[in-house]
């Protein structure tokens, strides 16, 4: 179960001491300042448990979160949040560098230093904060690599993997797999850091250690591109077709089987949705990358013994009333 702060259930006068316990809990110790104390302050703060690192989502009226220089002297903890700012524009001042960062752009914060962090009006952000001994980067890299993420080619791919998991950290938390997205999410973030530090001999090495991650990733995120194919894949990694190859049967995966059986599930759980219960079977099938009906078809009664039809008819038979 998350942690959950909702200063609808807290009366107003009440409502500052609040949020400041609850982003002690849920955050790095700092001040908590409201833009404006004597109005409508409106919080809701969720912590959902990911294993080696944690979900954090915050959506209130407008705050500054300021940590002071002797504040982060008194956390011996390391921590680096990956923050997608959700609503309004985020304003991050930390180690000389000022960021401001639009709705569903990405941020870092050292969470073990000074920083001042606001927004203004009603704002969100979601973020995954990492203990730093979990990301296997030295310090002075992760400080560095902060200001720096967008010139890091993975910026897209890793913005776009913290906005999936703060979109539904109550489904992805529950999941049997929670385990496996806790580890390619720091090794996803350990990518972003060590490329965006421009450490070459560093990068190389890390890169190379989460090509998997990395590719798994980039699939998940292109499902629905009937281009989608091998070479294109390698180009995008910058590496051969050859090593992509061996890196997949390294870990015992058929790339291109593995596609197919990645876009047989997102097509097998859309037919049951009852939003798509007047779409066309043909119209789902070619939203995960399947040009051919038939053949789409064919695959799926392959995989599931049963045609989609059938499937679709039966989750509508099973649905309450």
């Amino acid at each position: 179960m998350p942690y959950v702060l909702d200063t609808t259930d807290v009366s107003p006068p009440d409502r500052i001491e609040a949020v400041y316990l609850a982003m002690m809990y849920a955050s790095a110790p700092c001040h908590v300042i409201h833009e404006d104390p004597d109005g409508d302050i409106h919080c809701r703060m969720e912590l959902w448990d990911l294993g080696g690192a944690n979900i954090f989502i915050s959506r209130s009226s407008g705050i500054r979160l300021l940590r002071t220089a002797k504040q982060a002297r008194q956390d011996a903890m390391p921590v680096v949040a990956l923050s997608v700012q959700r609503q309004a524009h985020g304003h991050l001042e930390q180690h000389r560098h000022l960021q401001i960062v639009p709705p569903g752009e990405l941020l870092a914060v050292d969470l073990s230093g000074p920083y001042d962090y606001s927004w203004s009006g009603d704002g969100a952000a979601g973020c995954i904060q990492i203990p730093s001994d979990q990301l296997g980067l030295p310090i002075d890299i992760i400080r560095r690599a902060i200001h720096r993420l967008r010139a890091s080619p993975l910026y897209d791919m890793v913005t776009d993997h913290i906005a999936n998991l703060v979109r539904d950290p109550a489904r992805i938390t529950a999941d049997p797999a929670a385990a496996s997205v806790t580890t390619a999410s720091i090794e996803l973030a350990r990518a972003l850091l060590a490329s965006a530090a421009h450490a070459d001999r560093l990068t190389s090495q890390v890169l190379a250690e989460t090509l998997l991650t990395r590719v798994r990733t980039y699939v998940r995120q292109h499902l629905a591109d009937p281009d989608l194919t091998a070479r294109r894949i390698a180009a995008e990694h910058n590496v051969s077709l050859r090593h992509l190859y061996k890196v997949c049967a390294q870990a015992d995966i058929s790339l291109e089987q593995w596609i197919i059986s990645e876009r047989l599930q997102n097509a097998w759980h859309d037919l049951r949705r009852p939003e798509n219960r007047h779409r066309p079977v043909a119209v789902i099938a070619h939203r995960w990358g399947f040009r051919d009906p038939t053949h789409f078809a064919r695959r799926f009664k392959a995989r599931y013994g049963i045609s989609p039809g059938e499937w679709r008819r039966s989750a509508e038979e099973t649905a309450p009333p």
